[in-house]
């Protein structure tokens, strides 16, 4: 895969950048061609060379289907996390060195579920930061929003996920309660007619 002049791509971990330019060098007697991007998020500036692309995950920004794709994840209200948060901090981990929209977005939806129910540790909180932000600053490029209004739009997509889950867990204790409800009836009808018998 190859890059242009002017192209916004994504790098994995730090979101939106810009390709500034594309030059050559000599490494070691061996002539590489390097991709200058400067970072959205803070104006920094990498050189990326092109045997490693693949190997950091630089990608093209997603296009509109993806987007749509993105919202559908953050809203579907499914949810699979670890009980433990070392298993779930790994699980994360490696879903955002991706880079890959869809993996990210099961990253925030992950953490944005376990913050309802405790606080989140201090590594957890920055990786749902960047999550977060890294989804924000593709959706606001792809969309042409600013990055708070991409942000409104992808907290009500959580907040539809979070309802969803909040609806099927109502539901599944309301079918307990009553499957529960009911051998209790059943065995109170068993003892009365034992008695009577």
């Amino acid at each position: 895969m190859t890059f242009q002049v002017g192209q916004k791509v994504v790098y994995p971990n730090h979101g939106v950048s810009v390709v500034e330019e594309i030059s050559s060098a000599k490494f070691d007697e061996v002539e590489q061609t390097l991709f200058h991007l400067r970072l959205l998020s803070n104006n920094s500036k990498v050189m990326v060379p092109k045997e490693n692309l693949d190997l950091v995950g630089l990608r093209p920004l997603g296009d509109k289907g993806q987007i749509q794709q993105l919202f559908e994840t953050l809203e579907d209200g499914q949810i699979d996390t670890y009980k433990d948060w070392k298993g779930r901090y790994k699980q994360n981990l490696d879903k955002m060195k991706t880079g890959q929209l869809q993996e990210v977005a099961d990253v925030l939806k992950n953490l944005c579920l376990v913050s309802q129910k405790k606080s989140l540790s201090f590594r957890e909180k920055k990786m749902f930061e960047r999550a977060k932000y890294f989804i924000v600053s593709e959706v606001a490029q792809v969309k042409g929003l600013d990055d708070v209004e991409a942000e409104k739009l992808i907290e009500g997509s959580l907040e539809m996920s979070l309802d969803k889950l909040r609806r099927a867990k109502e539901k599944r204790e309301r079918e307990e309660a009553a499957l529960t409800g009911g051998a209790a009836e059943a065995g109170t009808e068993e003892a009365a007619a034992a008695l009577v018998g």
